[in-house]
């Protein structure tokens, strides 16, 4: 096992600077998707090395459910840091499940509370947002997802994902009264494309490799931004301006307050705004994916990709010499 069963719990801070780079210089999508899988790679690998610690640590406890021959001494020299690493891994990576199951619990936990809140009332469709040039379709497209407008003096809106697939855009009156009619149609599009693009899961995914391992802290929060500006980005398109969306983020971040769902997804989520609005200000994103117009942003991503690759394999490695020193241990 060696030096190759502890590099994937460090080799995650080789994805910090990409996390930087790309919700600046990829298309949202493009970096809400990416970062969300390299993080939950980086996240297995090192959970997966903690538990080959775990087993090498558990292997010495009295009482222990494992073969005699795992705890030999002839084991114990085939596996370096047993005496340390391996009794340490066991606390930790309790720690890591107790992390990943309150960050579980507190999301279903809201959302199911947001739910029981809303209970019977009623829903409306979501108004069709009106587009500079309307395209042609020859089949009717999915009912988007339903509207409900609670009566609050609160400003607030979020999107609520459904446990099938649905989901409801959530808004106060307060929140609707401070915006004008472009604006509200933004908000609307921009809580519909959290619920169609299922932004939910990204952002539970990055939470989760968050918890498993800290150093995956920074692409939470790149994860967190670029999924509201993929949001952003599909709002202008179907608002068809750019300006009038931007104006919205603004509004409804001066004017709201505290989210009865804090965690999911809205149009005034507390994070870059300016960024959010100087994004929108600007060009649209381009949705290449390779190479990167940038050097830098190609020099992050081939040190995220070897890192990545590294961790994998580092990981790959360790349980497969572990496997092999423990076969050759237990007895027929």
């Amino acid at each position: 096992m060696g030096v190759f069963v502890v590099l994937p719990l460090v080799l995650p801070l080789t994805a910090w600077p990409m996390s930087r780079l790309a919700e600046r210089r990829l298309h949202p999508r493009t970096a809400t998707v990416l970062l969300t899988c390299v993080g939950a790679i980086l996240a297995v690998c090192s959970t997966l090395c903690l538990a080959l610690l775990g087993v090498v640590g558990t292997a010495q406890l009295p009482g222990n459910p494992l073969p005699d021959g795992w705890a030999a001494p002839e084991v114990r020299a085939a596996v370096p840091y047993d005496e340390n690493v391996g009794f340490a891994a066991i606390g930790v990576l309790a720690l890591v499940a107790a992390a990943c199951g309150h960050t579980l619990w507190r999301h279903y936990r809201v959302r199911n509370g947001a739910w029981r809140a809303l209970g019977d009332l009623p829903a409306e469709p979501a108004p069709a947002p009106t587009t500079a040039t309307p395209a042609i379709t020859v089949t009717a497209p999915p009912a988007p997802p339903a509207l409900t407008v609670l009566p609050d003096e609160v400003p607030y809106a979020y999107a609520l994902p459904g446990r099938a697939g649905s989901g409801r855009v959530v808004v106060s009156d307060a929140m609707l009264a401070g915006l004008g009619d472009p604006e509200r149609r933004a908000l609307v599009a921009h809580e519909r494309a959290h619920l169609t693009g299922r932004h939910h899961r990204y952002l539970l995914a990055s939470r989760l490799t968050a918890s498993a391992n800290p150093f995956l802290r920074p692409l939470w929060t790149a994860v967190a931004f670029s999924a509201e500006r993929w949001a952003d980005e599909e709002a202008a398109r179907e608002v068809g301006d750019r300006r009038v969306v931007a104006t919205a983020v603004g509004k409804a971040a001066l004017i709201s307050g505290p989210s009865p769902a804090p965690g999911i997804a809205g149009l005034a989520a507390i994070g870059p705004v300016p960024r959010r609005i100087a994004a929108l200000l600007g060009p649209v994103p381009s949705a290449r994916l390779w190479p990167p117009a940038d050097g830098s942003l190609y020099a992050a991503a081939l040190i995220a990709a070897a890192g990545t690759a590294a961790s994998a394999l580092s990981s790959l490695n360790a349980a497969v010499a572990l496997f092999v020193v423990l076969k050759a241990a237990t007895p027929l």
